[in-house]
């Protein structure tokens, strides 16, 4: 970042030298202040004055100088510490709400979830809000500062204005919540912490790049299983999120013409074969209102005796692997994780029909199928991907797809 000049405000040109020694020391922990000042270009004294601010935040910290055997003075390694900082990750779902905090490395400190008690904008944004707020003011009685929210949505999200454009699963269409989230997180004396508002296979993405092992699979393709159907793509460290915030909506790729009936409207969509609706519809767990037994499903793959609920995850499992070989076709990834709630209590049945699909289709061309795994953080991906989102956006400030929401009128 030094090579490049950079004229103006000096509180700009610090900024970004910061962010290079943290992303230095994040992708090899390790490096001495020597080290650090090479690699970034910068000079031996801006960079020991940046890491004593760095250490006094706590964003760093000194290990101990390990024996060389070699005359003089060793050089002190630094890494990332976290130390007093917290990260926080919502995911509003189609029933649920899941909130978590988490360290700058992506452990998880507290999870909390709850049943979607109102589908409606004002109210599910509320409710979240509070949830938010509660984890926010423990964070804070614990002598944590709150760098960021992210908070996943059930739907393609216009990263500029935080617009929900489309949600088939929950009935909304063009609702602003971003606003809405900004508006309420204000009241609740949040509105200094930054919050982004992105589509909840791309946090669950970002997650798996942000918290995951050095260095990242890159491309990467996450396929978030649940009562939708969608995936995030990472390329090039950075989420493709197509023209208008909608690529990455393969639950509404076609897998069968003039087939089953989708929540968007369309015919034969993945979403009708692969998402937990479909699952519970065929193990027949799917009440009158079109409420998932979740409860009964789980009973019934515990048990050995009772086959239908396996089975529909089988079937599922297999369509699934239908449309992680079209990911794999479209995009060449490194590693596609799964993740999502169906994948989560699927487990083996869902997951290895899909992988045995993948196989056979890897198989018929001769080629070596990419790396399948499951998600680090099982259901909670998305809200830990929430926070993995803003530690992103903190590190890449001005490459971010998304900025953080501001409250726009009263």
């Amino acid at each position: 970042m030094a090579s490049t000049p950079i004229t103006g405000d000096q509180r700009f040109v610090k900024h970004i030298n910061r962010i290079a020694l943290l992303r230095l020391l994040r992708e090899e922990p390790g490096l001495s202040r020597v080290d650090l000042a090479a690699r970034s270009g910068l000079t031996k004294s801006t960079v020991s004055l940046l890491s004593k601010e760095l250490i006094d935040e706590g964003w760093l910290a000194e290990d101990e100088v390990q024996a060389t055997g070699a005359l003089g003075r060793r050089p002190t390694p630094l890494r990332l510490a976290g130390r007093g900082l917290a990260l926080i990750g919502a995911e509003l779902g189609p029933d649920r709400i899941h909130v978590v905090s988490a360290s700058v490395h992506g452990e998880v400190q507290e999870a909390t979830q709850a049943a979607l008690a109102d589908r409606t904008p004002d109210g599910a944004c509320h409710q979240l809000v509070e949830m938010v707020t509660r984890l926010t003011a423990k964070a804070t009685r614990s002598g944590s500062r709150v760098l960021g929210v992210g908070v996943g949505l059930p739907g393609a999200v216009n990263t500029v204005t935080g617009v929900l454009q489309f949600a088939p699963n929950i009935g909304w269409r063009q609702v602003e919540v971003g606003q809405r989230l900004a508006r309420e997180l204000q009241r609740s004396k949040l509105g200094d912490v930054p919050v982004y508002c992105q589509n909840e296979a791309d946090l669950a993405a970002i997650g798996e790049i942000e918290f995951g092992k050095r260095p990242a699979d890159d491309p990467l393709v996450y396929i978030s299983c649940g009562v939708g159907v969608g995936a995030g793509i990472v390329l090039n460290e950075a989420l493709f999120t197509g023209a208008t915030g909608s690529a990455g909506e393969i639950g509404h790729t076609t897998l069968h013409i003039d087939g089953r009936p989708c929540s968007c409207g369309r015919l034969g969509c993945a979403e009708a074969y692969v998402g937990l609706k479909a699952i519970a519809r065929e193990a027949g767990h799917l009440d009158r209102a079109q409420q998932v037994d979740r409860d009964t499903l789980r009973a019934e793959l515990a048990n050995p005796r009772m086959r239908r609920a396996r089975q529909a995850f089988a079937h599922a499992g297999d369509a699934l692997g239908v449309l992680l070989q079209n990911a794999w076709s479209t995009f060449n990834p490194q590693a596609i994780v799964l993740g999502g709630e169906t994948a989560a209590l699927g487990g083996t049945h869902f997951i290895d029909a899909a992988i045995k699909r993948l196989k056979s289709f890897a198989d018929q061309a001769g080629l070596p199928m990419p790396e399948v795994r499951v998600a680090r953080h099982g259901e909670l991906a998305t809200a830990v991907g929430g926070a993995a989102f803003a530690m992103h956006s903190l590190m890449r400030p001005y490459g971010a797809v998304t900025t953080a929401l501001r409250v726009n009128g009263p």
